[in-house]
């Protein structure tokens, strides 16, 4: 596999860990719900996911870590920043590379306008800014945008969240630049502070020589060690080959 190759599996790794990470759901999800922080409130959270794939003989190991911070500007609407670092691994029987760095950061609005009877909507526009070092990899090498529609119906003990949603992936390196997203997820409580949450979904390839588009399922937990303070473990799998092999992921979250 010749550098050039390799660099552009660098560069298509990042670009799933950006747009799997920009609607900030409640960790391990990738869906999010439309649940608000309340004017005047915080919610700090610092996860970690570690990713795996292997095609043709092409090995990627990718870790990252993103720090998000949220805060309720009115009772329905968040601001969500989000700064993420990577550490990304590839290689081949001739080839390989390692990058690490802070990746390209977010900034995103959550606005629920409606809520009655169990059932919300909610939108979410967001960018991100090229912070990340494109020539290793780490960033798109351009500001990016999307906007995210969120609809959480609830019938305790369970919830349901539904995500549809765009991306406008400006890149440098000649990937689609039209990102659409779909995708589905449940919560319920197995017992007093513990959660079971499950999490389907697919996205748009941003490889342009691929009709084939990723499709993942996950399945996870999430605890409440006290109140506004949660710890959370998940499992993500590929349902098809463009999607990565498999990843884990864990964070912890707190609101103040």
């Amino acid at each position: 596999m010749e550098g050039e190759n390799m660099f552009k599996r660098i560069g298509a790794m990042t670009v799933v860990f950006l747009w799997s990470g920009t609607v900030f759901a409640a960790h391990p999800l990738i869906t999010d719900d439309t649940g608000t922080q309340g004017k005047g409130k915080f919610q700090l959270e610092v996860n970690g996911e570690y990713a795996h794939e292997d095609e043709d003989g092409v090995t990627e190991d990718a870790t990252e870590i993103a720090t998000m911070l949220s805060f309720g500007i009115g009772d329905n609407v968040d601001v969500v920043l989000g700064i993420p670092c990577q550490y990304i691994r590839a290689k081949d029987p001739g080839t390989a590379t390692r990058e690490k760095g802070v990746s390209d950061t977010s900034l995103e609005l959550k606005w629920r306008f409606y809520e009655k009877d169990g059932l919300s909507f909610a939108l979410k526009p967001g960018l991100t800014l090229p912070t990340g070092d494109d020539a290793k990899g780490l960033g798109a090498g351009k500001a990016t945008y999307g906007l995210f529609f969120i609809t959480t119906k609830e019938i305790e003990p369970w919830a349901f969240h539904l995500n549809l949603g765009y991306g406008r992936n400006e890149n440098k390196v000649d990937e689609r630049e039209d990102i659409w997203h779909a995708s589905l997820a449940s919560e319920r409580e197995l017992v007093k502070d513990l959660k079971a949450v499950a999490n389907i979904g697919i996205e748009t390839n941003p490889d342009r020589t691929s009709s084939a588009h990723p499709a993942f399922i996950l399945g996870g937990l999430i605890y409440s060690l006290s109140e506004g303070l949660y710890v959370d473990f998940g499992v993500k799998g590929g349902l098809n080959k463009p999607e990565t092999d498999y990843a884990i992921l864990a964070g912890t979250t707190l609101r103040f």
